[in-house]
């Protein structure tokens, strides 16, 4: 069961958003629109998706992590330590993009 489980279609509708924004940052470079007021939109959907991402790590940590360090007693720690690594991963790649 993924993290995101609960929030599953308040994820795909944010997701949405973020498409539609995307596709009106295509209709405004077809129509020649400013170079200034294209980036704006670039940046608001941009902002959109690190919404998004960091909603999705949330829900990871708090489910994913949680289930994984509170099962920990039966492989000594293998797998909490496997999910706080890349819990650390992702947010390293989030950081950076």
């Amino acid at each position: 069961m993924t993290g995101y489980a609960d929030n599953k279609e308040q994820v795909l509708a944010r997701l949405k958003r973020v498409e539609g924004q995307v596709r009106g940052i295509a209709r405004m470079v077809e129509q020649d629109t400013y170079c200034i007021d294209v980036l704006t939109q670039v940046s608001a959907a941009t902002k959109a998706l690190q919404a998004v991402a960091l909603g999705l790590l949330d829900d990871h940590l708090g489910h994913c992590v949680r289930d994984a360090v509170t099962s920990s007693a039966d492989d000594d720690g293998a797998a909490a330590e496997a999910k706080i690594a890349e819990a650390s991963a992702a947010i390293a790649r989030l950081v950076r993009s």
